[in-house]
C-alpha cells in the first residue's frame, strides 16, 4: 500500500482520514497529521475532521494494545525486530507507571511500542482506552487548531 501523501487519502474523504489515522496508530511509519492538514485547507468540518482523525488513531492504538495483550513478549520483539531487552525496558516501564503511560501512546516513534507495551503489561484496558483516546484527540485538536485558528 502506498503511504506517501496524495490525492489518494483526501479524495476517500473522512473515510479516508479515519484509515490513514488507524494505520498510523500502528507499527507503520506514517503521518496522519499530513492527511489531516491537507483536508484542513478544505472545506471540511472541523468536528468532522477531528473525529475522524481522533477516532481512527484510537482504535488503531487500541489494536497495538490488543496485540500486545495476546502477544508473547519474546515473540513480539522478534516480530518488530526490537532488540528483547528493549521491550522488557518498555514493559518494566509501563509496569511502573501503568495506565497513565497511556496519554502518552500519541508520541511519534515511541507511542506505537508503548500501546504494545500496555497491552502486554496486562494494563487495565477501560482506563487505557481512555487515556489513550484524550491523548490523542488533543493532538488532532492541536492541529486543527494550528491549520484553521
Amino acid at each position: 500500500m502506498n503511504m506517501e501523501l496524495g490525492p489518494q487519502w483526501t479524495e476517500l474523504g473522512l473515510a479516508g482520514l479515519f484509515l490513514a489515522s488507524f494505520l498510523a496508530a500502528t507499527i507503520l511509519p506514517f503521518s496522519s497529521e499530513a492527511v489531516l492538514a491537507a483536508m484542513a485547507l478544505g472545506s471540511w468540518s472541523t468536528v468532522a475532521l477531528w473525529m475522524a482523525a481522533s477516532a481512527g488513531n484510537w482504535l488503531g492504538g487500541m489494536s497495538s494494545y490488543g496485540l500486545g495483550r495476546l502477544g508473547d513478549p519474546q515473540r513480539i520483539a522478534r516480530w518488530l525486530r526490537t532488540d528483547p531487552a528493549k521491550a522488557e525496558r518498555l514493559r518494566a516501564w509501563v509496569d511502573r507507571h501503568g495506565f497513565l503511560a497511556a496519554l502518552l501512546t500519541w508520541l511519534p516513534v515511541v507511542g506505537d511500542p508503548l500501546a504494545i507495551a500496555l497491552g502486554l503489561g496486562r494494563v487495565r484496558p477501560m482506563p487505557v482506552a481512555l487515556l489513550m483516546f484524550i491523548g490523542k484527540a488533543l493532538r488532532y485538536a492541536v492541529v486543527l487548531a494550528l491549520m484553521r485558528g
